[in-house]
């Protein structure tokens, strides 16, 4: 059973960073691409970051590309997201996902495995 392990999450105020890490199960993962989603409460999973396999082709979402970036490790086999300038609209929860493919997507449904979450809060 593969399992994506997240951290970083917390309650911070706005304008504040937060540094999110996704850690795979298995190392094979670093032929895999890798990408963050988030669900706020009442609202869709939303897409806002993906890397590939290889690390160097990233996406971002459109609205968040100015504040957030997404590396990857290979060493620590670990996928950070770095959210810089939060603001309370980017509370939600946030997921770490794997596809089976080593091209980044941004599209859920093409992620074959998924973390449990962590909760991102940002204060006014």
């Amino acid at each position: 059973q593969v399992r994506l392990v997240e951290s970083g999450g917390g309650l911070v105020q706005a304008g504040e960073s937060l540094r999110l890490s996704c850690m795979p199960s298995q190392r094979t993962f670093n032929s895999f691409a890798m990408g963050w989603f988030r669900q706020a409460p009442g609202k869709e999973r939303e897409f806002v970051a993906a890397i590939s396999g290889s690390g160097p082709t990233s996406l971002i979402s459109g609205i968040l590309k100015d504040r957030f970036t997404i590396s990857k490790d290979k060493n620590e086999n670990t996928v950070t997201l770095q959210m810089n300038r939060l603001t309370p609209e980017d509370t939600a929860v946030y997921y770490c996902a794997a596809r089976s493919s080593g091209i980044p997507s941004d599209l859920p449904r093409s992620y074959v495995h998924w973390g449990q979450g962590t909760q991102v809060t940002v204060s006014t």
